[in-house]
């Protein structure tokens, strides 16, 4: 059983004589300034904990996150050259049509020169430079020069005389040529023809190809130029 402390007991202070009510006074008094000395058997209660006082965390700046590194990727891919397109035909015979003026192939040398498709003549002709008439084994030759187009030089064309002809020119007059037979291609034209020569220098265009090469091969646009391929 617990032993009850003095400090607890209950003490009727009216039945005490004035003598005792002063003893009881001081003994109560030491008994709040006494510590109590605890019971065997029971656990000694901790002290009361200090009030704790909470302190607010100050608000922080919030800081932007820095985006996704951005990695530049270069893609390289190989697009196939688009096929050349076919040229244009036309007509009941399904011919290739020409422009105006073309790029054409005279063999011999093989020179490219640039060339006017002419169809109100009709022999094709060619102005070339230093042209002389010579004999040789009985045949009527002529010698003369031609210059590439594009900068291939100047070649020297030996070809045999097939005759002479007299050739109306634009402005009325006349002169008389010689004609020799020369391959000549355009696109994908290829013919001997007859073809007339005069010594003629600096022309703009030193082929003009008459109907003798057209007819039958190609039809000229002549709003159009370079067509054949």
């Amino acid at each position: 059983m617990p032993v009850t402390s003095p400090c607890q007991r209950e003490v009727d202070v009216k039945r005490l004589p004035p003598l005792m009510v002063l003893v009881a006074a001081a003994v109560l008094a030491g008994c709040v300034s006494a510590p109590v000395e605890p019971v065997a058997g029971e656990t000694p209660k901790a002290p009361a904990c200090p009030p704790v006082v909470v302190e607010e965390c100050p608000v922080c700046d919030a800081r932007a996150c820095p985006g996704p590194p951005v990695v530049e990727k270069i893609v390289t891919r190989t697009v196939p050259a688009p096929a050349p397109a076919a040229p244009a035909r036309a007509g009941k015979l399904n011919l290739p049509v020409y422009g105006s003026e073309e790029w054409a192939t005279v063999e011999p040398p093989g020179l490219k020169l640039r060339a006017r498709m002419d169809t109100g003549v009709d022999t094709t002709s060619l102005d070339v430079s230093n042209l002389r008439q010579f004999e040789k084994d009985g045949q009527s030759y002529v010698m003369f020069e031609l210059t590439a187009a594009e900068g291939e030089g100047t070649l020297e064309v030996e070809a045999a005389v097939e005759r002479r002809v007299t050739l109306k020119r634009r402005d009325g007059g006349s002169e008389r040529r010689y004609i020799v037979q020369l391959w000549l291609s355009v696109g994908d034209s290829r013919s001997l023809i007859d073809v007339a020569i005069a010594e003629r220098e600096n022309s703009e265009f030193p082929l003009q190809v008459g109907r003798n090469f057209l007819t039958d091969v190609a039809i000229v646009d002549v709003g159009q130029r370079y067509l054949a391929n």
